[in-house]
């Protein structure tokens, strides 16, 4: 669900392209998880509340 709510950010947010990067870490992190591989359970955390905290500054713009 989180994949999905940063991709809809609007294009015109100032948070887009950084929520494009996180988007395609957590896209990359996903693909890893589903080979088997090992990934730090850290990473994870981190890109998840980057994740939230990106969604938290664009919801914030759109209503300014």
């Amino acid at each position: 669900m989180l994949l999905a709510r940063l991709e809809r950010i609007s294009a015109d947010s100032v948070t887009a392209h950084r929520a494009s990067g996180v988007r395609g870490a957590m896209l990359r992190v996903i693909d890893q998880l589903e080979k088997q591989e090992q990934v730090p359970e850290y990473v994870v955390k981190r890109l998840i509340e980057s994740g939230y905290i990106l969604l938290q500054r664009a919801a914030e713009e759109r209503i300014r």
